[in-house]
């Protein structure tokens, strides 16, 4: 995404929020007053269905609830975004918590069947959750297995989760650990807004990506592109794991990536085929379009 999101989150102590954090889940707001109920939820512009998406948030996140409208909410993410949400797609915590610090685990498959019994053959699927999504694990006594993690789900309810398809690790990956990642989304389609492992958009993806390294970078290109978390880099010095920025003009990015080096780089894009590929950085369009490289700071 580009500068669509600015004007939304203005305001936001920024500073705060993107801090560096060992995490490799969409994080949650510090004391957060809802839980997100879906697998993934859009954030809308207004508060209907019919203005843009502008970002999006996982199942098991934490949020902030700034304003209500008619069945909406406008939420804050952990990246400093607002934007509105059906109030069906929250669960109020009312003073409770879900999938703290502490007591989670995450999503680590790109996609995950949680069932209500431990059994894939039984019934359909209870839910099906992307990458990064946030579960809590079923207090005492709970019925865990070798295979199976019984979990509480946002609404309260129990169900099953296989144990190899989600994770108690939070610990942030190294450079070459991210780039072996960011692999395993090669062929995820493009969605404007997306933030998830059904759809991502340009920024959205390096966002993920630089999360698993403990960094929660703001959320569009052109902000991230100038957060105090990056440093400038010269075409000639591109290492592994930076970041590349394009546009027709350098007053207004309008896509990111990120280097693998070889002269390859990966990005989520609408050229050619929607999704996520590798593309060459010294093939047109590219190599003509880029016009910024940033390297985020240790």
């Amino acid at each position: 995404m580009g500068s669509i999101g600015r004007a939304i989150a203005a305001g936001i102590a920024l500073g705060v929020l993107l801090a560096a954090s060992p995490a490799q889940a969409q994080q949650s707001v510090d004391y957060p007053d809802a839980v997100v109920a879906r697998p993934v939820v859009n954030m809308y512009r207004n508060a209907t269905a019919a203005s843009d998406v502008v970002s999006q948030a996982l199942y098991g996140t934490g949020v902030l609830t700034r304003q209500s409208s008619e069945g909406w909410f406008q939420i804050l993410t952990a990246d400093g975004y607002t934007g509105w949400v059906e109030a069906a797609d929250l669960k109020t915590l009312n003073g409770a918590t879900y999938a703290p610090k502490g007591n989670a685990v995450r999503v680590t498959a790109l996609t995950a069947n949680i069932y209500r019994e431990p059994d894939v053959t039984a019934h359909a699927p209870l839910l099906e959750l992307p990458w990064e999504s946030r579960l809590e694990p079923a207090p005492p006594p709970a019925k865990n297995t070798e295979r199976w993690l019984e979990v509480r789900l946002v609404d309260g309810q129990l169900a099953w989760v296989q144990r190899g398809d989600i994770s108690d690790d939070f610990l942030p990956l190294s450079i070459g650990e991210m780039l072996q990642l960011a692999h395993r989304f090669i062929g995820t389609t493009y969605t404007w807004g997306g933030v998830s492992s059904f759809g991502f958009d340009c920024s959205g993806f390096t966002q993920m990506l630089e999360r698993q390294r403990g960094f929660e970078m703001p959320r569009d290109a052109d902000v991230q592109a100038s957060w105090s978390g990056v440093i400038a880099v010269e075409r000639k010095n591109l290492q592994p794991g930076d970041l590349l920025f394009f546009s027709s003009s350098p007053s207004r990015i309008t896509h990111t990536g990120m280097y693998l080096g070889n002269g390859e780089f990966i990005h989520d894009t609408t050229h050619g085929h929607p999704g996520v590929q590798i593309s060459r950085l010294d093939d047109m369009p590219w190599t003509q379009l880029l016009v910024a490289i940033r390297r985020v700071k240790p």
